[in-house]
């Protein structure tokens, strides 16, 4: 590159990371999740706003050599690694506590039923598939079924909500069904670009993910324990940042040998490093926590938002059918699946609500999809706006629910300490149904 080309792309990179940090703080502002105004900021950067206002400046900054959109895609790929990886450090210590019978209801609720049904309603949209008509049934089935960890986490945190039975219990669930998930989406792409053509090459696709998940969650802790015992206490916390992020390139790049799917390998190498809570590694993991999601998961998010073209690649009709359809589905199945726990139908219907969050794993798996040539421009942004929509529901009702009751997702020993206080007072305790303890299948101890 010469010098001009190198101060537009920088220039570009510029522009990406303040709008999404600009877009991100305002949704803030407006109590909404974080990652939809970074994805609006690169909307506005994009050929939906920017390229219909002034297309000559859109294609000045954003392709004004031919290079530029490969070094782009890097910064894309390495944001979308890294928000992978750091999902992964949270995962294990908010997904543990759950009720484990209403964890499992919500597996099969918001995973088997949905996959099913989405890889049986494929053919509704098939006019969107661009590669094997397998590996697009297979997207389908988990664009239905997908949960966002980050997205439904952050929400949890902004209410207050992280240390209630239901967001563990929500957690729990999101947890094992998008490893799950992650495992199929593999096998898509392996489909796709043709390593698994027939039954044989899928059966080996499969055994040669599993074994690279068992290898990461039951071995590679084993060595990476003694390789930290050998060099604890001889390096500062920098080095073992640095090591860190080895060891998730590492696994990108095994993964990557493997043809097993980089973004399920980022994932991986985070849970490994979940496994270690040490007070040298705490610091470690937040040093790169911060910088991946004030500067490297910004900009991913603001190329998915450049990527929509809503000018010409948004299908209104495709978009209401799909998020009707798979919203339809995924409510219906995980309500009726928390039932089944004795949970009445206004809990129920807040798993329901809960757990059809598709947030970042929707726009990634989106990403991937479109990247592999498996789905068109259309289907991208339907699963983009579909993510979108999803999460801002989500958030407006658990937040509409703490409003008419502030104790409606409360740990039901908060209801015998407070009753405890009124007896105690001389007053009488609440008669509100609505503030009754929650029922016998969600009185889980905190762990």
């Amino acid at each position: 590159m010469n010098d001009s080309e190198t101060a537009r792309f920088f220039l570009s990179l510029v522009l990406l990371l303040i709008g999404a940090l600009g877009g991100g703080h305002l949704f803030e502002r407006m109590r909404m999740p974080r990652v939809i105004g970074e994805i609006v900021g690169g909307i506005a950067l994009g050929p939906s706003v920017l390229g219909v206002i002034s297309p000559e400046a859109h294609k000045w900054l954003f392709a004004a050599f031919p290079a530029q959109g490969a070094l782009l895609t890097a910064f894309y790929w390495l944001g979308l690694v890294l928000l992978m990886f750091t999902a992964g450090f949270s995962v294990q210590s908010h997904g543990a506590g759950g009720s484990g019978r209403i964890v499992s209801a919500l597996v099969v609720g918001a995973l088997m039923i949905p996959f099913a049904l989405g890889y049986a309603s494929a053919s509704l949209f098939a006019d969107t598939r661009l590669g094997d008509p397998f590996a697009f049934k297979l997207v389908m089935g988990i664009a239905l079924s997908v949960t966002s960890i980050p997205v439904i986490s952050r929400i949890f945190l902004d209410l207050g909500l992280m240390g209630t039975p239901f967001a563990r219990n929500v957690i729990g669930a999101a947890t094992i069904q998008d490893l799950i998930l992650w495992t199929i989406l593999s096998v898509a792409t392996a489909v796709q670009y043709g390593e698994a053509a027939n039954a044989a090459g899928i059966g080996r696709v499969i055994a040669i993910t599993l074994a690279f998940v068992l290898a990461s969650l039951f071995v590679a802790p084993a060595g990476v324990r003694a390789i930290r015992r050998w060099i604890i206490g001889k390096f500062s916390e920098a080095p073992f940042t640095g090591y860190t992020m080895l060891l998730c390139l590492i696994f990108v790049a095994a993964a990557s040998l493997l043809n097993v799917n980089i973004v399920f390998a980022a994932l991986l190498a985070g849970l490994v490093m979940a496994r270690f809570p040490s007070r040298q590694l705490a610091p470690v993991k937040q040093h790169i926590a911060d910088i991946a999601i004030w500067f490297f998961v910004p900009i991913y998010f603001a190329l998915v938002g450049q990527r929509l073209n809503l000018a010409h690649e948004f299908d209104g009709a495709l978009t209401l059918l799909f998020i009707v359809v798979s919203t339809t589905i995924k409510l219906a199945s995980c309500t009726l699946a928390a039932r089944t726990t004795d949970a009445d139908w206004a809990r129920a219907f807040d798993y329901g609500i809960a757990m059809n969050t598709r947030g970042g794993p929707g726009i990634v798996l989106a990403s991937v999809a479109h990247a592999a040539g498996i789905i068109d421009g259309r289907m991208f942004t339907a699963l983009v706006l579909a993510s979108i929509l999803t999460s801002l529901a989500t958030g407006l009702w658990l937040r509409w629910r703490l409003v008419r009751n502030p104790k409606v997702f409360a740990d039901w020993r908060d209801y015998l300490s407070s009753d405890l206080a009124t007896t105690t007072a001389g007053g009488n305790a609440p008669n509100n149904s609505n503030d009754r303890p929650l029922r016998q299948a969600e009185r889980t101890p905190a762990p």
